[in-house]
C-alpha cells in the first residue's frame, strides 16, 4: 500500500470525502476558439472542443479548474483526460499526441495538488480520469448484424493500457474507470490499469463508477449495478460507484443498493440536475448539495462530488453540507453474502 492510498483510506475512514466536479462545463464558460485548441499545435482537423488537448495548449486553463476546486473543498481532483485514448483521440486525429497528452495532464493536477498541501499540509490526491470511449464491446453499432464490433477486447484494452501507463508516468495516485456504460468495456479498462500498474512498479489502486442510461436502472450493456459489481469485483477496487446520467435524487436508490452490496468505498458525483431544453444545467448549487447531503444521513456513501452541470460553487456548497457527517460504514463479507442469498464459498476471491 503506498502512501497515498494509506493517507486516502485513513481519512476515508474519518470523514465524508470530497471529489471535484466537471470539467466540460468549467471549459465551456472560457469560450473558447478552435484556435485556443490548437495552439501551436500542426493538426489537420478541427480542434474546437477537444478538451483532453487543452492540457498541452491551455495548461493555465486547466491549473486554473483544478485549482478553483481544490480550493472549494476538494480533496481529490481528476486529470482532465476522459477522451485520452488513441480510440477517442482519433476523431481529432491526435492519436500520436496520447501520450504526451495524458502525462502532461497528471502532471498540471500533480502540481496543483502539491501547491494545494504546500499551503496547509494537507494531503490531496489526483485521479487519473478514463473514460468510456466511443465504442462499445457489447453492442454492435449495425442493427443488422448483431454479431458486428468496431473494435474487439484486446485492441481496447491496450488502448486503455496506453492511457494507463501515461497517467501513471504523470505521477497519479489513483486510475478511475468512469462513465461505465458498457460492463466489458470497464472490465477491459480494469484489466489495462492492473497490468499498467503491475508494469509500473507501484500501487496504483483502481477505482470504477457506473452509468445509468435510462429509468431501469440499467447501463447500456443491460446490467444492473449490482450485476455491474459483481462483474469488477475481483479487480477490487478502492472505491465503486456511480456518476453521471441523472441527478442526486435519481440517483439516491440505486446507490442504497450498491451501499448494502459492496465491500468497499463507495464515490458517487451526480450531474447538476437534468439539462433544459438548450443543454444546460439549471440545478443551483445549494440544490445538489441539499440532495447530497441525503445520501449522507442514510450512509451511503464515503465521498462525493459532481459530473456535467458542477462547478467548483456547487462543490463548495457540497462541502459545507456534509462538513462533520460520519461516513458510510464498509460492510463486511458475512454481512454482503447474506444480502445476495449467497454462501461465503460461492464469492470468488
Amino acid at each position: 500500500m503506498t502512501d497515498a492510498e494509506a493517507i486516502f483510506r485513513e481519512r476515508a475512514a474519518q470523514k465524508i470525502l470530497i471529489f471535484d466536479g466537471g470539467y466540460g462545463t468549467a471549459i465551456q464558460k472560457y469560450g473558447l476558439t478552435e484556435a485556443d485548441y490548437r495552439g501551436n499545435l500542426p493538426l489537420e482537423k478541427d480542434q474546437k472542443g477537444n478538451n483532453d488537448l487543452l492540457c498541452l495548449t491551455r495548461p493555465d486553463i486547466v491549473k486554473a479548474i483544478h485549482s478553483a476546486y481544490l480550493a472549494n473543498g476538494a480533496d481529490m481532483i481528476e486529470t482532465n483526460t476522459f477522451s485520452g485514448t488513441r480510440i477517442a483521440m482519433a476523431d481529432y486525429g491526435c492519436e500520436h499526441l496520447v501520450e504526451e497528452l495524458n502525462v502532461a495532464a497528471a502532471r498540471l493536477a500533480r502540481e496543483c495538488c502539491d501547491e494545494a498541501e504546500s499551503r496547509d499540509g494537507v494531503r490531496r490526491f489526483v485521479a487519473g480520469s478514463i473514460g468510456p470511449t466511443n465504442k462499445t464491446l457489447s453492442i454492435s453499432p449495425k442493427v443488422n448484424d448483431p454479431a458486428f464490433r468496431e473494435v474487439d477486447y484486446d485492441t481496447l484494452k491496450g488502448q486503455y493500457r496506453e492511457q494507463c501507463e501515461a497517467l501513471i508516468k504523470g505521477g497519479v495516485d489513483f486510475l478511475l474507470v468512469e462513465t461505465c456504460f458498457d460492463t466489458l468495456n470497464a472490465k477491459a479498462a480494469g484489466m489495462a490499469a492492473k497490468e499498467a500498474e503491475a508494469a509500473s512498479g507501484r500501487s496504483v489502486p483502481l477505482m470504477m463508477s457506473f452509468t445509468i442510461t435510462d429509468m431501469s436502472g440499467r447501463n447500456l450493456s443491460g446490467h444492473t449495478i449490482a450485476a455491474f459489481w459483481y462483474s469488477l469485483r475481483h479487480l477490487k477496487p478502492l472505491t465503486i460507484g456511480v456518476n453521471c446520467a441523472f441527478g442526486a435524487d435519481k440517483l439516491r436508490p440505486y446507490l442504497a443498493e450498491l451501499s448494502k452490496l459492496a465491500d468497499t468505498l463507495i464515490l458517487a458525483y451526480p450531474n447538476a440536475g437534468l439539462p433544459n431544453e438548450l443543454g444546460q444545467y439549471d440545478e443551483l448549487p445549494e440544490q445538489t448539495a441539499k440532495l447530497i447531503r441525503v445520501w449522507i444521513e442514510e450512509k451511503l456513501v464515503n465521498m462525493v462530488g459532481g459530473c456535467c452541470g458542477t462547478t467548483p460553487d456547487h462543490i463548495g456548497a457540497i462541502a459545507r453540507a456534509v462538513a462533520g457527517a460520519s461516513p458510510r460504514a464498509v460492510p463486511t463479507l458475512p454481512v454482503i453474502t447474506r444480502l445476495a442469498g449467497l454462501e461465503p464459498m460461492h464469492i470468488a476471491a
